[in-house]
């Protein structure tokens, strides 16, 4: 911060003379407030809706072209046309997460984003070439190398352009029905050289490189920068969001921050909730194989795929609206778009094995939980504040996605088939576990936000300030103390901070 007008501004509201408080450093504040500071702007509602809906109309159409989640879902198509290899892009995403975040806070995340996407691309395209194991493995290790941005860019993204509610409500989930009528194309596809999956990765590679430039180009890395608003929309994009109390991003690594978020049990609940909930995943990559062995043929299997994108769309549209519509209902929201999965669970061991039709409308099923990690993602940027400590939650519960993933499709093993009965048992005790487990994360914020409640008021952060150098170069103290939403402070540090439910 160096400006001869901000330190006139601090002379004249402190009379030129030094106040106490705690000092922080101008890397220790948030982008925020190296925005805000000097402006003395209230919030339109009326502005700050229709900078809302400038955001959307460029943001959202990138966001729901989500582009990681069609490639996994090239994953569970190749499997029936012959590629196996969904632990090795797990462990490879998992090995990659905390190195990948720590990357999106340095460097533009817009940009870390579109070179990673790139990079996938290539790697997708080079499947087609392969014709080992030894090829194949390193493909996918790239793959999952390349994942561990996406994700977690997003969640940054939307937590620097959203309000909590807004959060929520923001999500995309169009991959899965795309990814199933480009594999039952490519199933009709017959040429002397090419295999029908080599033209499905040549195809999603395609695609994948064109949304690798256009997020190059169009995707905006921060409110601060924004290029499609103007100045004055960017200080309303970020007033918008100081609700949230989390600020926009902080480009400077804090170790305190670090070692909170490795000390904070709401961290490693919501880490193993990812684990629980993603062994149930396995049933993504191993979806056509198990309605495969229900009889169906290859072509068949690939079209029907398409019905699982549509029951998750629908579950996720109707989960996220409920719990933006009802306050603090996340936690209820998800354990009742789980109850189905568990009634799926007992269909699928009892049913009669000649009842094809049933057993596939009861695989349907179990796609109804995805809005419990839907809103779980969504959950855990909303309560977690301090960069920092927000790229490390975001690392560790996306680790933990990647465990999940990693170990559950070790359960379907040839001895179990064709029911499968183990794997299915498991499978109904992870559902019961969710439910256990995001009762239990509700159950430990409330405590957290009543006993936040019944404390003396903090008044640490009242009181702050930073050096700034003017032109002259001279040293000025200018008062931060309006901006504390923007100095870039954890959720525990900053006790005014309450924990949505």
């Amino acid at each position: 911060m160096k400006s001869s007008s901000a330190s006139e501004h601090t002379d004249e509201k402190n009379g030129g003379s030094d106040f106490g408080g705690v000092e922080v450093t101008a890397d220790q504040l948030d982008t925020g407030a190296q925005l805000l500071y000097g402006h003395q702007h209230e919030l339109d509602p009326q502005e700050a809706n229709r900078v809302r809906r400038k955001i959307d109309m460029h943001i959202m159409p990138l966001m729901m072209s989500e582009i990681q989640f069609m490639d996994k879902a090239t994953l569970g198509n190749a499997s029936i046309l012959g590629i196996m290899l969904g632990t090795i892009f797990y462990l490879s995403y998992l090995a990659f997460e905390f190195p990948q975040n720590l990357c999106l806070q340095r460097f533009p995340v817009a940009k870390w984003m579109s070179v990673n996407i790139f990079v996938w691309a290539v790697a997708l395209a080079c499947h087609a070439a392969c014709t080992n194991f030894g090829g194949l493995f390193a493909v996918r290790f790239v793959l999952g190398m390349c994942e561990g941005s996406i994700t977690a860019g997003f969640l940054l993204v939307t937590a620097m352009f959203y309000t909590r509610t807004e959060q929520t409500l923001r999500v995309a989930f169009l991959a899965q029905i795309i990814a199933g009528f480009i594999s039952f194309g490519c199933l009709h596809i017959k040429t002397e050289t090419f295999e029908p999956w080599q033209w499905l990765m040549i195809i999603t590679a395609i695609l994948t490189l064109i949304m690798a430039v256009v997020f190059w180009f169009f995707f905006p890395d921060s409110p601060t920068n924004c290029w499609f608003l103007t100045p004055e929309e960017r200080i309303t994009a970020v007033l918008r969001i100081k609700v949230n109390q989390t600020g926009v991003e902080n480009k400077h690594f804090k170790k305190e921050q670090l070692i909170e978020a490795l000390v904070d049990p709401k961290t490693w609940l919501f880490a193993f909730f990812a684990a629980v909930t993603n062994v149930t995943n396995a049933l993504v990559n191993q979806r056509s194989l198990i309605v495969a062995s229900f009889g169906f043929t290859p072509l068949q299997t690939t079209l029907l795929g398409c019905v699982d994108g549509v029951i998750e769309i629908v579950a996720i549209a109707a989960g996220v609206t409920l719990a933006a519509r009802i306050p603090n209902s996340r936690a209820y929201v998800g354990c009742l778009s789980i109850c189905p999965s568990i009634l799926a669970v007992f269909l699928i061991n009892f049913l009669p094995w000649s009842n094809k039709v049933g057993l596939l409308f009861s695989q349907w099923l179990t796609g109804s939980d995805a809005p419990s990690f839907v809103l779980v993602l969504s959950w855990v940027s909303c309560v977690t504040a301090g960069h920092t400590k927000r790229i490390t939650v975001n690392a560790i519960l996306l680790g933990a996605y990647c465990i999940g993933n990693a170990v559950g499709p070790f359960m379907f093993q040839a001895k179990y088939k064709p029911r499968n009965h183990v794997p299915w048992v498991i499978i109904g005790c992870c559902y019961l576990t969710m439910i256990v487990t995001l009762l239990g994360i509700r159950f430990y914020m409330a405590a957290q936000n009543k006993k936040r409640e019944e404390e003396p008021a903090d008044e640490t952060y009242d009181h702050v300030y930073v050096h700034n150098s003017t032109d002259s170069g001279a040293t000025e103290k200018i008062d931060m103390a309006n901006l504390k939403e923007y100095l870039d402070l954890t959720d525990i540090q900053n006790r005014d901070f309450r924990y949505v439910l």
